[in-house]
């Protein structure tokens, strides 16, 4: 029994500390099954969890994702960390700007500690899907941080930032370093939206614009071409999942959580497919012009501010 524990411990190990961008074309690593992925979700009585602030989960040897506590703050959004051979880069700083509530920096930084141990120093850069409170709340534990930039949140900044100068038309590569990610705008929930794919991993992040919940729609004619965009993107380039920033869905489809919950038991799992998003794509073009809701399995159609 030992020798079993020691030999699966070994393996672990092994997988863990396996560089994704030095694999060779013959070694697969095995992510994480997010279908299946139990996610911290609240609690029915904030005052007696024992769930952690922020929920960290290693989805390959080099990408994080964490989940912010809903009892912190009841949007709980997913934040994601990337590393590759020379940057990190992680998108989003959740809902909280209090460290001591939410110590998002110490847990970025202990992560990136620990990998560079291994593997030599990296520059952090802390980016944005959009620009909305609860996706930058935390910017102010990054900055000033030694080799660390934290990315601004306006168009401008954006474009400037990763050298897009025909948006929201472009598609801009970013390199990490041996690991290149594809940088989509895709404006219309929030005016400065961006896509990341990442080519490692072949996870397409969308952010506030695509996940399983309430697509709050600001711009209806901008978001409508955002979802051809990303479609587009998705005919000619290989999705091993689609993941948001947020879950506001049950497992029953159709049905969403009450707005400000703070506990949800029974979510809707994080991924969502190419399918699905062409199911809005489609959805929103047979809707035309006019702006309206509409309930999917998935995802709700929402437009605001009509």
């Amino acid at each position: 029994m030992k020798k079993i524990i020691a030999l699966f411990t070994l393996i672990f190990i092994t997988s863990v500390a396996t560089p994704l961008f030095a694999q060779q074309d013959n070694f697969i690593e095995e992510p994480v099954d997010l279908t299946i992925q139990n996610w911290i979700h609240g609690s029915e009585n904030c005052e007696d969890t024992s769930d952690p602030p922020i929920q960290v989960v290693q989805y390959t040897s080099t990408t994080w994702i964490l989940r912010q506590n809903k009892c912190a703050n009841y949007e709980a959004p997913f934040m994601y960390l990337f590393i590759g051979e020379d940057k990190a880069l992680l998108m989003d700083t959740g809902a909280t700007k209090d460290d001591d509530i939410f110590p998002l920096y110490k847990t970025v930084h202990q992560i990136i500690s620990d990998w560079s141990e291994k593997n030599g120093d990296v520059e952090l850069i802390v980016a944005h899907t959009h620009k909305h409170g609860d996706h930058y709340a935390a910017d102010g534990q990054f900055k000033g941080k030694p080799n660390t930039t934290v990315v601004g949140l306006e168009v401008e900044e954006v474009k400037n930032f990763y050298t897009l100068s025909n948006w929201p038309e472009e598609i801009v590569e970013f390199d990490l370093g041996n690991r290149l990610l594809k940088i989509i705008p895709i404006p219309g929930h929030q005016a400065s939206s961006i896509a990341v794919y990442d080519t490692a991993t072949k996870i397409l992040l969308t952010g506030d614009t695509f996940y399983p919940g309430r697509l709050y729609v600001n711009d209806w004619n901008a978001f409508k071409m955002s979802i051809e965009r990303l479609v587009k993107f998705t005919d000619t380039n290989e999705i091993s999942t689609i993941l948001g920033n947020h879950i506001e869905m049950t497992q029953t489809p159709g049905v969403d959580y009450p707005m400000e919950t703070m506990y949800q038991p029974k979510e809707h799992q994080l991924p969502l497919s190419v399918l699905t998003l062409k199911e809005l794509s489609s959805a929103l073009t047979a809707l035309g012009d006019t702006p309206t809701k509409e309930v999917h399995d998935s995802f709700i159609i929402y437009p605001v501010n009509y």
